[in-house]
């Protein structure tokens, strides 16, 4: 699986970004590109300590999010039209390229943590190992970059 802390990885991600326009049209669900990328952004903010949800999992969510741990960071892509955590949703319509600009930013904020050893645990899913977290962060990237069709 690749991973967001490989340099071939993090450069091949990016420019996949870069060929999205403000007219992109996703290939399934509900989000325009604007939402998505605001959407991106918030996996890689939780793995960097910079966004936590406000909303506490239930018990049943832990549980679920147990057996559905490995998924995130194997090699077998999500299927579409996965559920949205509530914390991840963006209802409301964002800017491009401001929201282009401040996930590029957070990519390369991440990328810089290869070497990050100790890492706090994702609050519904737990502790990841660093190789995880790379491999769970280019997955969901890769996922909604394969729904807009890049």
């Amino acid at each position: 699986m690749k991973s967001l802390f490989d340099s071939n990885a993090h450069s091949e991600i990016l420019s996949r970004i870069d060929k999205l326009s403000d007219s992109s049209q996703g290939e399934w669900g509900k989000m325009k590109v604007g939402q998505m990328l605001r959407h991106c952004q918030y996996p890689l903010k939780t793995a960097l300590g910079r966004y936590n949800p406000n909303n506490k999992p239930s018990p049943m969510l832990k549980l679920m999010g147990k057996f559905f741990r490995k998924s995130l960071y194997n090699d077998k892509p999500w299927r579409q039209g996965l559920p949205t955590a509530k914390g991840f949703k963006v209802m409301e319509e964002k800017d491009f390229l401001t929201e282009k600009d401040k996930l590029v930013v957070l990519i390369n904020d991440f990328h810089q943590e290869k070497n990050k050893e100790q890492w706090e645990p994702h609050p519904i899913f737990g502790s990841f190992t660093s190789e995880q977290w790379g491999q769970m962060q280019y997955k969901h990237l890769d996922h909604h970059l394969r729904q807009f069709g890049v």
